[in-house]
């Protein structure tokens, strides 16, 4: 069985879960306090000297970070609907994982540690940065129900848990209609695992 080090509260892990439970995959999740302490969790630190969360485990097939993680699950277990293997296609899934890992991460991300973990950082930056990814999303998706492609793929996954978690950074979703049904599709989809903050968005 699938083993994922994980914490309840990590949006990077709950990338993973999302994609098992649509995939249908059981897991064996193993439980990881945060902030990681290194001298508190020597197993993780054997397959991740970052001492981050998730990690994979399928076999001898060891990963860590959520989006290398995202595309193992999806080629491994998707067959082309979660990743498909044209090269234009997947290029065009894939730079949504970057937005993810990079504006997603210093914006809706960096607000909600700063209220949730209390860590220190420039607040208003990441506000800031969180509202250009919410306006870039709400545009993308106002004449389109998925980031790429006519279905969901890993890209509509990478984005949702952070951008969905947004409101605990205190940047509302309020005003961004086509985000919201974008994460109400996500939330509906057979399979979808919540997280604890995943409360229904409001309706705008």
């Amino acid at each position: 069985m699938i083993k994922l080090y994980e914490h309840p509260l990590s949006g990077n892990a709950h990338k993973v879960r999302i994609l098992l439970g649509y995939l249908g995959i059981a897991y064996e999740g193993v439980h990881i306090d945060l902030p990681v302490q290194p001298e508190k969790a020597a197993d993780l630190l054997r397959h991740n000297p970052l001492a981050e969360v998730p990690v994979l485990i399928d076999g001898d097939v060891v990963l860590r970070d959520s989006q290398a993680i995202l595309v193992y699950l999806a080629r491994k277990y998707g067959g082309e609907t979660w990743l498909p293997s044209d090269a234009a296609d997947q290029a065009r899934v894939v730079q949504w994982l970057s937005f993810s890992a990079n504006e997603i991460y210093h914006g809706p991300n960096l607000a909600r540690v700063y209220y949730l973990f209390n860590f220190e950082l420039d607040i208003e930056l990441a506000k800031k940065r969180a509202t250009r990814v919410l306006q870039i999303l709400d545009a993308r998706l106002a004449s389109r129900s998925w980031l790429e492609l006519d279905r969901p793929t890993i890209a509509d996954v990478a984005c949702l848990p952070y951008v969905a978690l947004a409101g605990e950074g205190k940047v509302e979703l309020a005003g961004y209609p086509n985000v919201v049904a974008w994460i109400d599709r996500l939330r509906s989809r057979n399979g979808f695992i919540p997280m604890p903050g995943f409360e229904r968005p409001l309706a705008v």
